[in-house]
């Protein structure tokens, strides 16, 4: 191509001219330097292909120049050719050493530098496309996930707008678990035992799910989600089934779709959020950190907001709160967990 600049780099002028007349035999456009600072400068202002470099030079020799250009982000694709009357070969490997692409040795042979310029520069621009098509890989994959991340999102609300149909659900108690879980997952991404397994990803996906773990409800006889937790025992044991038909909605619906990581959250979220710290839950009396931690969230924080009242001015009996849910610590709630959202309760709804 006729546009490629060639760098020659050589303090002998006779060496500089025959370099000059090869380069413009390929039809390319020779710039002529004399040293290797003085090289440098010019690979500054204009855009270089390939590089032919002597290695004897005065002020900078063709090794530190080679150097300079490799450790600079901006020029270290730059392809590098020695051709110097050093033949020992510790020379020609001191100059693969600092990342030359490849060394002739004097007296050159023209159709030998007319040969590795042309590969060199066939393989530079090789590199060149391959690296445009990782660029444009990686922006298609970074699309095409966060056009899934969209997706993802849409089959949870879709899940969510069924479960408002379902009898007891209270839109604004669900509204107040989704900012309220949001909140203490944050606070726990900050603490020394919770930050490693909580991200961003993580409060994010927690905000969304959280109204879901009631999800097994329309599985439920509608008359006995209406008297929860008034049931009598037989009662109980069909409304126990609830997180387990929650979690087998959400399962189906993870083998069919891309959404495994995703949804994960919500189907252990339906499933666990009965559990209890001490193994006393349901359905899988699943015992400490057994529970998934997204669980021990959504639980904790949706007990408080059942038995926090509201005050006529808008704040929260937080003492009120407390006594009752006090006596649970370490059998229904893990307690660095309940600290916690004790130390965060007045950010909450």
């Amino acid at each position: 191509m006729a546009d490629e600049k060639i760098l020659i780099v050589d303090d002998v002028e006779t060496n500089r001219f025959t370099l000059r007349d090869i380069i413009i035999g390929l039809g390319y456009t020779p710039i002529l330097t004399e040293h290797g600072e003085q090289a440098l400068k010019v690979v500054e202002r204009v855009p270089i292909s390939l590089i032919i470099s002597d290695v004897a030079m005065p002020v900078m020799d063709g090794y530190e120049f080679c150097t300079r250009i490799k450790e600079n982000p901006s020029t270290r694709h730059i392809p590098v050719i020695f051709i110097s009357a050093y033949d020992d070969p510790k020379d020609i490997v001191k100059g693969f050493e600092v990342n030359g692409e490849d060394y002739i040795t004097k007296p050159f042979i023209p159709e030998v530098v007319k040969a590795r310029v042309q590969l060199h520069l066939k393989v530079a621009e090789s590199n060149r496309k391959l690296q445009d098509m990782n660029r444009k890989l990686h922006t298609s994959v970074e699309e095409q996930m966060k056009q899934n991340e969209t997706e993802r999102q849409n089959v949870l609300y879709a899940l969510l707008r069924v479960l408002q149909e379902t009898p007891c659900y209270d839109k604004e108690e669900m509204e107040r678990l989704s900012y309220n879980c949001h909140m203490l997952a944050a606070a726990l991404q900050l603490s020394g035992n919770y930050g490693d397994r909580v991200s961003d990803l993580f409060i994010q996906s927690l905000e969304i799910a959280a109204p879901l773990c009631d999800l097994g409800n329309v599985g439920i006889p509608t008359d006995i989600v209406i008297k929860f937790p008034a049931l009598h025992e037989e009662e109980a044991e069909i409304y126990r089934n609830h997180p387990i038909i929650g979690a087998d909605i959400l399962g189906d619906l993870n083998k069919n779709s891309s959404y495994n990581d995703f949804l994960k959250m919500s189907i252990s979220l339906a499933r666990s959020h009965h559990e209890n710290w001490d193994g006393s839950g349901y359905p899988d009396g699943l015992k400490g950190e057994e529970i998934p931690l997204e669980a021990q969230i959504v639980a904790i924080v949706r007990r408080f907001g059942r038995v926090v009242k509201r005050l006529p001015d808008g704040s929260m009996d937080l003492e009120a709160a407390w006594e009752q849910m006090d006596p649970l610590i370490g059998i229904a709630y893990n307690p660095e967990i309940y600290e916690i959202l004790k130390m965060i309760a007045k950010q909450l709804r």
